[in-house]
């Protein structure tokens, strides 16, 4: 296949639209099942650079859930804690212990299950039956992998009613040297961005504190590869083996910081027994239970659990869970890790990492005010990697 045509581009005035090799060549893909769209392309080909590379990096399967040519996670196929998978709402899929590949999605679909609805998914490794079953019970528009068991894609091909998105990928596809795009009818062209991001990116520690375990480069590596895929501004935080936190696409460094931040500490909260324990209706659909969790764990949470309001969601009213409470719980969280694609300019960035559990940070260093980065590290008695290297991904 030289070319495949798209319905339309970005938006749907945007026609005609295709992809295709501009040196004549066959395409590395197949498309096993529906027809992708523009945006789904360009979500499949960086998600799946990420996984690659993640792989190569570490020798783990590995899944990233993908929204608007960012990740909103990208994992490991560890094994999930009980409460963990009762928090990603896979404490039910049968096999799910036996499937190191299901694990990975479980991980990133679970990470932030408010921007990966309606995701695009990237595996690693052939797909098997176990992830499979888990992807068509969530709300997705394709999946890209190397390849599918002849069950798995099945399984996969009953989604949408036969139109779900199913790419295959030839993982041997290397790209040319040099890329190319368009803005305003101008070619841009670069050097591919081949940077190896591995444990010797992280030998250069700048503060007191040296001691940095082999999890907390399994995290680092994680966020920084990560990074290399979000658009930029972007920061990532990460702990286990996955991304749990992703701000993308910020003009500022600290509201980079402050959103993936947010979105780390909700992920803490998912796992605390009151939000594991909400007495939901057995009728409320995942989704559904999604909003209500978010917000529960908000300001606005009397527009799920105060009277009137809780009926439709749950057996019985359930108790509050004040922010001083939150915050008590988050206060006990350690071990977290941190990368930013750009150097911090400000000591602020630390102090709020701080609040999220942060122990261990990776940046490129560079800044006017490194030594006031360096010195709030200190004050937290946190281990900081300078890279040299920035991550800006466009």
């Amino acid at each position: 296949m030289k070319e495949f045509a798209l319905k339309y581009g970005c938006n749907p005035n945007q026609k005609p639209a295709r992809i295709y090799m501009a040196d004549g060549s066959d395409l590395p893909i197949e498309v096993l099942s529906g027809r992708p769209g523009y945006i789904n392309f360009l979500d499949a080909f960086n998600s799946f650079q990420l996984v690659r590379e993640l792989k190569a990096a570490t020798g783990l399967p590995c899944a990233t859930s993908f929204k608007h040519v960012s990740p909103t996670s990208a994992a490991l196929g560890l094994p999930l804690s009980d409460a963990l998978k009762k928090a990603c709402f896979v404490d039910d899929v049968k096999g799910l212990d036996d499937s190191p590949l299901a694990c990975a999605y479980a991980r990133a679909r679970g990470t932030d299950r408010m921007s990966s609805f309606g995701d695009w998914i990237a595996l690693s490794d052939t797909c098997d039956a176990v992830t499979a079953r888990l992807v068509r019970r969530e709300v997705s528009d394709g999946i890209i992998a190397p390849d599918y068991t002849p069950k798995a894609l099945e399984i996969l091909k009953k989604k949408r009613g036969g139109a779900y998105n199913v790419v295959k990928i030839d993982p041997n596809y290397v790209p040319e040297e040099l890329e190319r795009k368009q803005v305003f009818g101008i070619t841009f062209e670069q050097g591919r961005n081949n940077f190896k991001i591995d444990e010797a990116l992280l030998q250069n520690l700048v503060t007191k504190n040296q001691k940095l375990p082999d999890s907390a480069k399994r995290d680092l590596i994680v966020a920084l590869i990560t990074l290399k895929y979000t658009q930029s501004n972007s920061v990532c935080y990460a702990v286990d083996g996955q991304a749990i936190g992703v701000g993308a696409g910020q003009q500022s460094r600290i509201h980079c910081t402050r959103l993936a931040g947010n979105k780390a500490d909700l992920w803490h909260l998912r796992q605390h027994e009151k939000v594991l324990s909400l007495p939901f209706l057995d009728s409320v659909a995942r989704p559904d239970r999604d909003n209500a969790i978010d917000l529960y764990l908000s300001d606005d949470a009397d527009d799920v659990i105060g009277d009137g309001n809780w009926q439709a969601l749950f057996t019985e009213q359930p108790k509050p869970f004040p922010k001083a409470e939150q915050r008590a719980y988050l206060d006990t969280i350690s071990g977290v890790a941190l990368g930013s694609d750009a150097f911090f300019p400000f000591g602020d960035n630390i102090e709020r990492a701080h609040r999220s559990g942060v122990s261990y940070i990776a940046q490129p260093g560079g800044s006017i005010r490194d030594d006031n980065v360096i010195e709030t590290c200190d004050k937290y008695g946190m281990v900081m990697a300078f890279t040299g290297m920035r991550l800006f991904h466009h």
